[in-house]
């Protein structure tokens, strides 16, 4: 099952040929960037979820040349924008789009032994059985020691912080009762039931959070 999110949820806009353009990721691009150079590995296997437009994994993998990355994505167009930004960018640590819904059941065997692994706004427009689903499969997808990089806006310890979120969070809830923010503690305590720890916490930029999970070694 694909979502359908409300549009402001999913503003992309068109770009030139096949690309889309999301204001939100070009806004957001450098303070990911700063936040991947600083808890990401420096070699191996990088796994983008819900690569949405393609804006953000052609940074990263500009960013960390070390890391071989490959986007994903179940939409058909987004994956057309996504390989239309890495055929742009010329990069070779940057594979193309795969399809991959990662709210659906198996992936995390069918594209394992990945060093990183990261998510940025999603977990709010999909229900809870599924960003836990999402958690574990990522788990089962990582090597050890490797991480799990979840990025976008949170309730914190249960409340909305700012009058947007709450506004946000109710037009989300009004399309779909099942969708909506999720709590920061309910995450942290999803991924340990998943057997990952919390490496760092990081507020980031527009009151978004990114919760930095990593799986044991031993």
């Amino acid at each position: 099952m694909i979502r359908q999110p409300p549009e402001t949820a999913s503003i992309a806009l068109p770009g030139d040929g096949a690309k889309l353009c999301a204001p939100s990721a070009q806004r957001n691009r450098d303070p990911l960037c700063a936040l991947l150079a600083q808890v990401a590995p420096d070699r191996g296997r990088a796994l983008e979820l819900a690569s949405g437009t393609g804006q953000h994994v052609v940074a990263f993998a500009a960013q960390l040349p070390g890391l071989h990355w490959c986007p994903s994505d179940p939409d058909p167009t987004r994956r057309a924008s996504i390989d239309a930004y890495r055929a742009d960018a010329a990069l070779g640590n940057l594979a193309p789009a795969i399809e991959l819904n990662a709210a659906q059941p198996g992936w995390g065997q069918h594209h394992g032994n990945q060093n990183l692994i990261v998510l940025c706004n999603l977990l709010h427009l999909i229900s809870t059985p599924e960003a836990q689903l999402t958690i574990a499969e990522a788990a089962d997808a990582l090597v050890p020691g490797g991480r799990f990089v979840i990025y976008g806006p949170f309730m914190r310890a249960g409340e909305l912080t700012s009058p947007g979120d709450a506004k946000f969070h109710a037009s989300l809830t009004a399309h779909d009762p099942q969708i909506g923010y999720k709590d920061d503690f309910d995450v942290l305590d999803w991924a340990e039931t998943s057997g990952l720890v919390p490496f760092r916490v990081v507020e980031m930029p527009a009151n978004n959070l990114a919760i930095v999970l990593e799986k044991p070694t031993g």
